[in-house]
């Protein structure tokens, strides 16, 4: 992967301290760069000045940006330099979930196509039988997630040998989802070791640094802005309630909000809750590892068009999903670290833009909120009572009971009914009167200061 040329140092030299490059200093095709006028994008990005270069020059990159920063476009100009490879593909782009790869290609794709090349998308999901027509008739540039491609070399009808230039995206997240064994058979397969590898993620751990020296000669290492920070200009504020009142401040939360993404920790929740979002007006769609990749793209489409305003999601959303303009990220049910949060959040406020992240602290889980907010470099306004003890769940009370008049549960070990419906527990003392009754071999024998009652009906309520 060493170099064939240096012409990245000449151009660099030929740009004055401060000067903002542009695409065609940066070697970037005439016609690409009309294309990205006709965009509205006229100025690279950071991540994007100091890539693209060393990709056109045959240089290795290693690249860590916070989401939102542009990662995409600073691979994929590159990748549309190729020449077509005969119908063998001699660009490979390896994404960790399908929403990504699929987000990947649209912007690869009328790129690449002015330039001649063709592009496939590999995903899970989808009929492998297209896929396999797509290669016999002949590809440039395989986009895809990690399974599917190995499934269709497995079955020997994916030639890597031709890929001259790889690229991982989101290399960590393909980690922590356990691709990276896939990942090194396919780079295996290619023409890397003499071609060029583009790694990018949004953090660089062990996993990544074995994947450089692996594949990687000498490379060209961009470092843009603080990778575990949440990107762009957002707030972020946490709300502490009783577990009863989550959905409800959650819908509050949303209601002026053209465009959210939601976050639960499991797929039945996210199901649940767009449920319930939907009945209380607000027009939302589940998306997670359960539903097909036509349901999961067309809630995308959906979220993307407008038609829908909040899209609940797993953890797959993370960094699967690249929309701009998303005003809201809510966390209804909190990560599980610190780097989760951050990727979540990076949903909104992309490119610079402002944003707003709520999270909803149940009452009985602060304990483990505000362990979590010390491992966060962000800014956290709390709304409610962070410091106070935690306050559990109510529990059925064997013996001791419920005082008062108010609305009560199954009584045990002698619950006591009082002058409204049953209390919960044992032997309770009420306001109101005196009710023994049974139900399902629960007895209820209670005294209070008042007229005696006797009830079974009473007691049926209790």
């Amino acid at each position: 992967m060493s170099p064939t040329s240096t012409p990245t140092r000449e151009r660099s030299r030929r740009r004055t301290d401060g000067e903002q490059p542009t695409f065609e200093a940066l070697g970037v095709d005439q016609e690409l760069v009309r294309i990205l006028g006709r965009q509205q994008i006229r100025t690279p990005r950071p991540i994007q000045a100091d890539t693209i270069e060393a990709a056109l020059d045959g240089l290795d990159v290693c690249g860590r940006a916070p989401t939102g920063s542009g990662k995409t476009l600073a691979f994929v100009l590159p990748l549309a330099h190729l020449v077509p490879g005969n119908g063998r593909p001699v660009g490979l782009v390896l994404a960790p979930t399908r929403e990504l790869a699929v987000q990947i290609d649209e912007v690869l794709a009328p790129l690449a196509d002015r330039r001649g090349l063709r592009t496939r998308v590999l995903i899970g999901g989808t009929k492998i039988n297209k896929d396999i027509n797509a290669l016999k008739r002949g590809v440039d540039i395989l986009v895809g997630c990690p399974g599917r491609m190995i499934d269709l070399k497995n079955r020997g009808l994916l030639d890597l040998s031709k890929v001259r230039m790889a690229v991982l995206d989101e290399a960590d997240r393909m980690a922590d989802m356990g691709f990276i064994p896939d990942v090194t058979r396919l780079l295996d397969a290619t023409d890397c070791a003499d071609g060029q590898l583009l790694l990018f993620s949004a953090t660089l751990d062990d996993t990544t640094a074995k994947l450089e020296r692996r594949y990687q000669s000498d490379p060209v290492r961009v470092d843009v802005g603080n990778a575990v920070k949440a990107s762009g200009n957002v707030s972020h504020t946490w709300h502490v309630v009783p577990r009863a009142d989550r959905r409800p401040i959650t819908e509050k939360l949303l209601s002026d909000s053209r465009s959210a993404i939601v976050f639960t920790r499991t797929k039945r929740g996210a199901d649940r809750l767009a449920k319930q979002l939907s009945r209380g007006g607000l027009k939302a769609a589940p998306i997670h590892g359960d539903r097909s990749q036509s349901q999961r793209q067309r809630a995308l489409n959906d979220f993307t068009d407008g038609r829908v305003g909040v899209l609940v999601a797993t953890d797959i959303a993370a960094r699967g999903i690249h929309v701009d303009d998303v005003d809201v990220v809510l966390h209804y049910d909190l990560p599980a670290t610190a780097e989760d949060y951050t990727h979540r959040s990076g949903r909104t406020g992309r490119a610079g833009a402002d944003g707003t992240v709520h999270a909803v602290v149940c009452d009985d889980s602060k304990g483990d909120a505000r362990t979590l907010a010390k491992d966060l470099t962000v800014d956290l306004g709390w709304v409610g009572d962070k410091n106070g003890p935690n306050t559990a769940a109510p529990k059925q009370a064997g013996n001791g009971g419920n005082n008062g008049g108010g609305r009560g549960g199954n009584a045990r070990n002698g619950g006591g009914n009082n002058g409204g419906r049953g209390g919960n527990g044992g032997n309770g003392n009420g306001g109101g009167g005196n009710g023994n009754g049974s139900r399902r071999r629960r007895n209820g024998n209670g005294q209070a200061s008042g007229g005696q009652r006797s009830g079974r009906n009473q007691s049926r309520r209790g």
